[in-house]
């Protein structure tokens, strides 16, 4: 598993997706950050991260769109299905290699908080909340990443396919107040990613969150597996 993990890693270095997605990632986060804070004069950073979440959408598709669809293009996929490893081993280790891609991008962008922090005074409980929230909420659309990438061999059709289900888990949240049903709304609202980030700004430790934002995780990864565990009998 950690031999696949760091080819995974390598590979990133040695293609251009890892570069564009870091170079996409940067350039959005960063323009979005002065439009959000500096160039509106203000300190309070809720505005920014909730314009990070729907760039998500567009720049993690980026970072997944390759993991298992290149493998099926390349027809490299048998090696991988006939290595020493399991199948759950070979889905964790793209996933974490995704992920150290992310969260290393994102760590990157956290530098845009120092010229905030001299002209004014943050609410870092704040910060460090909405910090969290996006660690989990792009983990979980990771794994939705990995999950559409590992049914197709086209990258472009991968892509496209994740940011259709990421927009749908992020705006459906938007269109509940339009939709009169309790019932529906209460179902929608509970499959929202948006509605289970909102505590997180207000710098408030939301563990139920927590839970289902790893659960979502687990399962679309599980889901992976089994497509492999499909196509290794096949």
């Amino acid at each position: 598993m950690f031999a696949i993990y760091k080819r995974e890693v390598y590979s990133y270095f040695t293609t251009p997706i890892g570069y564009v997605f870091m170079a996409v990632f940067l350039a959005a986060s960063g323009f979005l950050f002065s439009l959000s804070t500096l160039q509106s004069q203000t300190t309070d950073v809720s505005g920014y991260f909730q314009f990070l979440m729907f760039a998500y959408i567009i720049v993690i598709p980026l970072l997944t769109m390759k993991t298992f669809a290149e493998e099926r293009r390349t027809r490299t996929e048998q090696v991988l299905l006939t290595a020493p490893v399991s199948l759950t081993g070979i889905v964790l280790a793209k996933f974490l290699a995704a992920l150290t891609m992310f969260v290393t991008t994102l760590l990157l962008s956290c530098l845009y908080f120092y010229p905030l922090s001299l002209y004014g005074e943050v609410n870092w409980a704040r910060v460090w909340g909405s910090l969290i929230a996006m660690l989990l909420i792009g983990m979980t659309f990771i794994a939705i990443g990995i999950f559409v990438s590992s049914l197709t061999e086209n990258q472009f059709t991968a892509a496209l396919g994740t940011i259709g289900i990421l927009l749908a888990l992020v705006i459906v949240a938007m269109v509940n107040s339009l939709i009169d049903s309790y019932v529906v709304r209460s179902v929608l609202n509970w499959i929202s990613i948006y509605s289970r980030y909102a505590n997180f700004t207000y710098g408030i430790f939301d563990f139920g969150a927590i839970v289902y934002y790893v659960s979502v995780c687990a399962v679309f990864l599980f889901l992976s597996v089994r497509v492999f565990e499909k196509r290794r009998w096949s």
